[in-house]
């Protein structure tokens, strides 16, 4: 037993296993999403090991397909855009905030559209998680953008579904390598194009 273990009760012991697990899921989701912002959804489970530090067992014991990992890696990134939206909810400007929320939502969309045929398999999965997710991104998407209208900083004629759109159809105009820095300067267009028509 090491020195940090004697003295703690029997369960804090046990919990132990529980939290260093937690820890390597952790390493290999940020190692995952990492290698899948860099090269695409074609990077190798291997390479996702072995940038965590693990061997790939480790990887097999959390995520035992790629389809497994590709889905925890969609979730994680959801989560965190609905993180982020309520984060974003006293910004002092609201349209800046709907912008910076947007901007961060282009990375996800990008490891959507590398994971579809990855996913083709576990079809069914992933609609859950679909059908799961985007409700959340709209909520978080809604209070941003009715906040925008609140103060007068954005028209009232544009709802989250509309703006959701457009952000999917930015980032599906071509596979060019330069696509992400496209989709950007697009979005800036878009969002400039919410502010209400002067009086």
């Amino acid at each position: 037993m090491s020195e940090e273990e004697e003295g703690q009760p029997e369960g804090a012991r046990a919990r132990r296993p529980r939290a260093d697990s937690l820890r390597n899921r952790e390493r290999l989701l940020a190692a995952a999403r990492a290698l899948f912002a860099d090269g695409g959804p074609d990077a190798s489970l291997e390479a996702v090991a072995r940038r965590a530090g693990f061997g790939i067992g480790t990887l097999y014991r959390h995520f035992p397909t790629r389809e497994a990992l590709f889905l925890a890696v969609y979730q994680r990134e959801a989560d965190e855009l609905v993180a982020l939206a309520e984060r974003l909810r006293d910004h002092e400007d609201p349209l800046d905030a709907l912008r910076l929320w947007l901007r961060a939502s282009v990375g996800m969309v990008a490891t959507k559209k590398g994971m579809l045929a990855v996913l083709a398999p576990a079809a069914g999965a992933a609609d859950a998680l679909y059908a799961d997710t985007r409700p959340r991104l709209i909520d978080a998407l809604g209070a941003l953008l009715r906040r925008a209208v609140d103060m007068g900083r954005a028209r009232d004629d544009v709802g989250p579904e509309d703006v959701l759109r457009a952000l999917y159809g930015f980032c599906h105009m071509g596979g060019e390598a330069h696509w992400r820095a496209s989709a950007l300067r697009l979005l800036n267009v878009f969002v400039d194009g919410l502010r209400p028509a002067a009086p």
